[in-house]
């Protein structure tokens, strides 16, 4: 039988066990409220609280369960006996076992009450040894092998070298994509120079027409931004703001290449508070 069809299987077989393990658990529940003195609006008034919580609860622990299932042929050195489809049969099959045997346990028993209740307590009893103590405990006793120890050890070792590698893969990958920023900044620092020169001696040249200037602005960020993006245009506007700096250090330099070049690919002006 095909691996995928064994575990849809199984998958299927473990929501009609938990189904039934619900049922039986409500039962014994609504059974104990009942016999304590509660009216049936008492009970009914729980029990849709109780549902809801118990669906939360059932659909986060068969997610669990099916991601265990697909999983563990991963380490099945580690658990040579849980992790066979045998043992995961005899597991998810839990509930419908201990139903089985409340009911050859209830034989011969008239009362219909007493016949259904040894029956949910069978299921609830066999469920709660196979899936709180068996289970965990065989767990524990494959981990203690030492052919488990040592493949362990293995796994967690690659697993690490893996994550290492990995790592040392971002950083190799952040590194030549910085090292290529760099290098098309010294590239564009010099490409750049003319057109920084031409948008200071804009900004410095209290004669110039305003509009002509701005006209004249707009096409140098323009030919900026298609040849290196935003990332082009900041250094383009560093360079400027720098060279008018330098020519006229006791000035002061108002900035007007931000609002020009507002609207120019990625580029925004930055709002006044």
């Amino acid at each position: 039988m095909p691996l995928m069809k064994q575990r849809d299987e199984l998958k299927l077989v473990h929501i009609a066990s938990t189904v039934w393990f619900i049922l039986c658990v409500g039962y014994i529940l609504i059974l104990a409220l009942r016999q304590a003195g509660a009216n049936w609006l008492v009970v009914f008034s729980l029990s849709g609280h109780g549902v809801l919580i118990l669906l939360v609860l059932v659909s986060l622990y068969l997610f669990a369960i099916f991601r265990g299932i697909s999983s563990s042929q991963n380490v099945q050195v580690e658990h040579p006996l849980t992790s066979t489809r045998y043992y995961a049969g005899f597991y998810v099959t839990a509930p419908l076992l201990g139903s089985l045997a409340g009911f050859l346990g209830m034989i011969g028993v008239a009362s219909v009450a007493r016949f259904l209740t040894g029956i949910a307590m069978g299921t609830l009893g066999v469920t709660f040894f196979v899936w709180v103590v068996v289970d965990p405990a065989l767990g524990l006793a494959e981990l203690l092998l030492p052919a488990s120890q040592k493949h362990r050890v293995r796994r967690l070792a690659k697993n690490k070298a893996l994550k290492e590698q990995r790592q040392r893969d971002r950083e190799n990958l952040l590194a030549r994509a910085l090292a290529k920023e760099d290098s098309a900044r010294r590239g564009w620092h010099e490409a750049l120079h003319p057109q920084a020169e031409a948008l200071a001696r804009l900004l410095t040249d209290e004669q110039a027409d305003i509009e002509l200037a701005e006209r004249e602005a707009v096409g140098i960020g323009v030919d900026a931004w298609r040849t290196g993006g935003l990332t082009c245009m900041k250094e383009l506007h560093n360079m400027a703001i720098n060279l008018c700096r330098k020519e006229s250090p006791k000035a002061d330099v108002v900035d007007h290449i931000t609002h020009w070049w507002d609207g120019i690919g990625n580029w925004r002006t930055t709002p006044l508070a």
